[in-house]
């Protein structure tokens, strides 16, 4: 999986979507109820204006207050409240009561209204009882519409009251341009909204998604910073302690699994290993130990009297000695790794801290043998193995390579990154390793420069112990001539498998 492969679904687009989605639809709907249902809604709340003010008038012509002046004011009240325009006349034609100055066009209404055909009218009857017809007419001259209530009241008297439509059209249509303009300030706002706040919380489920993603590949090195004690970061701190726990885990696993698998396989080599060990053992000390018995005699029938001649008895016996010494305990560490009875802990660790330590404890030796070494990596490698026995791979490789490092007297030690695992490489110049030893170098007790191992204190054990050290791990090790020297190299796993 690439680190920044696109989320096809992303979580910033979807709220993005849901909030604009719940904000159009809103509008949307605003929009469709105003168009269908506003002028019908204006259009019946004009009715009811109408026949509350036609009762309270007619009430009021009951008591014979009609014409008082205690009237005027709820006269008035009726007629600006509802925007509706009234016309009073007795039987005789003269006006009781009028809400505008020009009376002479709503009495030619009133007329047109009592003494024309319903033919001659252009008027939709909306309601209808024994005092009043109340009736939407349509004016010709204007073309506009107007509720018109005409009947007679409890006196006697006739009554018209009007009320035109078309303001209710007017003001529907600035409702609907109104919100219009309200609709797209709040998408544009809501768009804005939207993908900061969207943004503020995808950011830390992306940061735990690529933690995740991270954890996949078995790297355990990053980690959730908290900013707050909302769920997400709840969430957070708990994959942070779900990673400790899978690296502690999968520590224990890999030396579990080593473990078994060193177990099945030790118990078909123990009687090979047994035979083969006894057998190259006694070869080896043989040498020695028939020096040491020679010199021994030597001292003790006196074939030198001289101090010098002592000195150098004692030495070479002493020497003899130590070279068993270290080839004892060589073999005890080799015989462990071969039976099984050491134990590999695997653990994650930086190969690049310790092989510079390795490079700091061998620097005595490089500057008295003249060797110049270069190790060209600042940065870390993690890797999985046991850290101890990786160390005593490195610094058998090492000293190996200083022991037979020749013409220019140089050692190069370099990585080589695979994809779950690196190979580390020892190179140092010098002649080129027999074709026909290479396949023998591994096995205890070879050496192919007899004489030369000799010299240094060399076992020919030091090679067969890293290969049983990386048997132990399961990885591979080898080695490559080269024109100008050659090249010891080992592999470890980067991730767990």
């Amino acid at each position: 999986m690439k680190k920044n492969k696109q989320v096809k679904h992303s979580l910033t687009v979807q709220f993005t979507k849901t909030i604009l989605g719940l904000i159009a639809g809103t509008v949307l709907l605003c929009w469709f109820l105003n168009t269908t249902f506003l002028e019908g809604y204006y259009t019946y709340n004009k009715q009811q204006a109408m026949l509350e003010g036609f009762t309270t008038i007619d009430q009021k012509s009951e008591e014979g207050n009609l014409d008082s002046a205690s009237f005027d004011v709820g006269f008035e009240q009726i007629c600006a409240n509802g925007n509706i325009s009234i016309l009073v006349i007795s039987a005789d034609g003269s006006i009781v009561r009028a809400s505008v100055n020009d009376t002479n066009a709503l009495k030619r209404q009133f007329m047109d209204v009592l003494f024309s055909n319903d033919q001659d009218r252009s008027a939709e009857v909306l309601k209808e009882t024994s005092k009043y017809v109340l009736e939407k007419q349509v004016d010709s001259r204007m073309n506009e519409e107007y509720l018109v209530l005409w009947g007679t009241l409890s006196d006697g008297n006739l009554i018209l009251m009007r009320t035109a439509l078309e303001s209710i059209r007017e003001s529907a249509g600035i409702s609907n341009r109104f919100l219009a303009y309200i609709g797209i300030f709040a998408i544009i706002l809501g768009t804005v909204i939207s993908i900061f706040t969207s943004k503020k919380i995808a950011r830390p489920i992306l940061e735990l998604t690529d933690i995740s993603r991270r954890m996949t590949n078995l790297d355990f090195n990053a980690k959730y910073k908290s900013r707050g004690e909302n769920e997400i970061d709840q969430l957070g701190e708990h994959i942070n302690q779900m990673s400790e726990t899978l690296e502690q885990t999968i520590s224990e696993l890999k030396s579990a699994n080593n473990e078994l698998q060193i177990d099945i396989e030790k118990k078909t080599q123990i009687d090979e290993m047994r035979k083969e060990f006894l057998s190259n053992v006694s070869h080896e000390l043989k040498t020695p130990l028939a020096l040491i018995q020679g010199y021994a005699e030597g001292l003790q029938e006196c074939i030198n009297d001289d101090e010098e001649s002592r000195n150098f008895y004692c030495e070479v016996i002493m020497d003899e000695a130590d070279k068993m010494n270290q080839m004892v305990k060589k073999l005890l560490t080799l015989n462990q790794l071969e039976f099984g009875n050491d134990v590999v802990s695997m653990e994650r660790f930086d190969l690049t801290e310790l092989i510079r330590g390795v490079i700091q404890s061998s620097s005595i030796l490089l500057k008295q043998n003249e060797i110049s070494l270069t190790f060209n990596t600042d940065m870390p490698m993690y890797v999985w193995a046991d850290e101890f026995k990786v160390e005593e791979v490195i610094t058998n490789y090492l000293s190996n390579a200083i022991h037979h490092a020749g013409n220019e007297k140089h050692i190069d030690i370099k990585y080589t990154q695979m994809e779950d695992y690196v190979r580390v490489s020892v190179f140092n110049t010098g002649k080129p390793i027999p074709e026909e030893d290479i396949d023998n170098i591994w096995i205890k007790f070879y050496k192919v420069d007899k004489a030369r191992t000799r010299e240094y204190g060399g076992s020919g054990i030091g090679l067969s112990i890293v290969k049983a050290i990386m048997d132990s791990f399961h990885r591979e090790c080898g080695v490559i001539n080269h024109t100008d020297g050659v090249e010891f190299w080992f592999e470890l796993d980067t991730k767990n498998n």
